[in-house]
């Protein structure tokens, strides 16, 4: 029977490479898209374990349509996946329910709900209903397969390392790809804003996310155990990640991950957040007392990245008096918040900013980078970006979601008394976590593939390593 079963797959698929030839034999490459999508179908009803996994390899690699069809945003082939992973997953969950109830009951479950909820009402209530309702169906199709049902698939833990080498190793494919295409250019800084094409849109968000990978695969080459030859490729990696961030030139992405490693420092040393609470008080209400002071020092800062210098990078990061990016960013950053100002309850719907923002540009604002019509992209910033189009609540409840993800992830952390290789990755977890959303003040990428998979995904080994370290503790009481 394993033999018959062997031989027709084996059989089935031949009969769809030889479609796939044969369509494009005939260059009507549209239809050879019908024998992959059948391939697709199969792997997901019969290995879905599996195929659920092969995702996180294929992130990465993902390419927007948009690129090639105007008007049309579609990242393929991850996105139709996890659209039908949903629908897929829901059908099994309502015919026999296989998710562990206890799911329902995690601050990080329970907070994201009540963001989508928020989500559907200011969809309903939006300026634009049929943009909102496609944003928020995208942001369904990221959170339902990984976050909710990732959680039935990461309580394994063989599976959370599979899941993040797959998706790692993918990443630093895209990184070499990009090395050697920026080579060609003499490693140029203005090249290197277009040089990850097409995987990548630009050098902001291929920053960010090598910046998430570096902690993920760190953390991955401190377990221990690990065999010679996976720890010489992890080193590898590392290094590739480490080159390809350098030659990133994304301020933002060197930034966060500075900060996201003194988080982690925190977090190892068990430092009182009640002493980082009163600390950043004071840091707060000196900001606040010296604001005329730092204004004129920010305005006396004419400090361009004409170099490829780290040091005079990081000095034009603070340049808001000349650097077109940066004053693009506040121009960007200010139509958010007169956005909010107008409809400051429920915004002006999800997805509905880039629609929007144009007629809120105040002229004193706009750079030489700007449009006159708006069609330059998103707030730049997840917390402003939810503040004008789902107003205070919908910015609070995604403010929400972050406390829950470190209150969890650290609280976890914690909860390990041996340094064992789940703790280790926590730990990864949380600094790469940390690198995210600390990046979000500047940029927001949720609404990408590239982001929204590794960072639902590491939400799900939370909620999953929470609920299993649980249940190990009652277990260990009723013995």
């Amino acid at each position: 029977m394993a033999i018959n079963k062997k031989i027709s797959i084996a059989i089935a698929l031949l009969l769809l490479t030889a479609l796939f030839t044969f369509f494009n034999w005939l260059r009507l490459e549209y239809l050879s898209l019908f024998p992959i999508s059948l391939l697709f179908i199969y792997l997901a009803i019969f290995q879905t374990e599996k195929f659920f996994l092969f995702i996180a390899f294929l992130t990465p690699l993902s390419v927007n349509i948009e690129e090639y069809v105007d008007g049309f945003g579609l990242y393929l082939p991850t996105e139709p996946l996890l659209f039908g992973f949903m629908l897929w997953f829901l059908f099994l969950q309502l015919k026999k329910p296989f998710l562990d109830p206890h799911i329902w009951r995690h601050p990080i479950i329970i907070t994201v709900l009540a963001y989508l909820t928020w989500m559907l009402i200011t969809s309903i209530t939006s300026s634009d209903p049929i943009v909102s309702f496609k944003f928020l169906l995208s942001k369904l199709w990221f959170i339902v397969p990984v976050l909710i049902f990732g959680t039935y698939f990461f309580k394994n833990h063989e599976n959370r390392v599979r899941f993040l080498w797959y998706f790692i190793a993918a990443c630093s494919l895209v990184v070499c790809y990009t090395i050697v295409h920026h080579s060609k250019y003499g490693f140029g800084e203005e090249e290197g804003h277009w040089v990850m094409w097409p995987f990548f849109k630009d050098h902001t968000i291929y920053g960010a996310i090598i910046a998430l990978c570096l902690p993920i695969s760190l953390a991955l080459l401190k377990q221990k155990g690990r065999p010679a030859l996976s720890k010489a490729i992890l080193i590898i990696i590392n290094l590739v990640l480490i080159i390809g961030l350098i030659f990133s030139y994304t301020r933002a992405a060197w930034l966060s991950i500075i900060c996201a490693a003194f988080v982690g420092a925190l977090v190892y040393f068990k430092v009182s957040f009640k002493l980082l609470f009163c600390v950043a008080l004071i840091a707060f209400g000196t900001l606040y007392a010296q604001w005329d002071k730092i204004q004129m020092v920010l305005a006396k800062n004419t400090h361009e990245h004409t170099t490829e210098a780290f040091d005079e990078k990081i000095q034009s990061a603070a340049n808001v008096t000349t650097d077109a990016s940066n004053l693009e960013r506040i121009n960007r950053w200010d139509c958010a918040y007169q956005m909010f100002k107008k409809k400051p309850l429920l915004g002006f719907g999800p997805g509905t900013y880039a629609f929007e923002y144009a007629a809120f540009q105040d002229p004193e604002n706009l750079t030489i980078i700007s449009t006159n019509f708006g069609d330059m992209g998103n707030a730049h910033s997840e917390y402003l970006g939810s503040l004008s189009e789902s107003g205070l609540i919908g910015m609070l409840l995604f403010m929400s979601i972050v406390a829950a993800v470190f209150y969890s992830s650290i609280r976890l952390y914690h909860r390990y008394d041996k340094n064992n290789d789940v703790k280790i990755l926590v730990m990864g977890i949380i600094v790469s976590l940390a690198s995210y959303f600390i990046h979000a003040f500047l940029n927001n990428y949720l609404d990408t593939d590239k982001a929204a998979i590794p960072i639902w995904a590491m939400c799900a080994m939370v909620v999953t390593m929470t609920n299993n370290l649980s249940a190990s503790d009652q277990s260990t009481e009723r013995g």
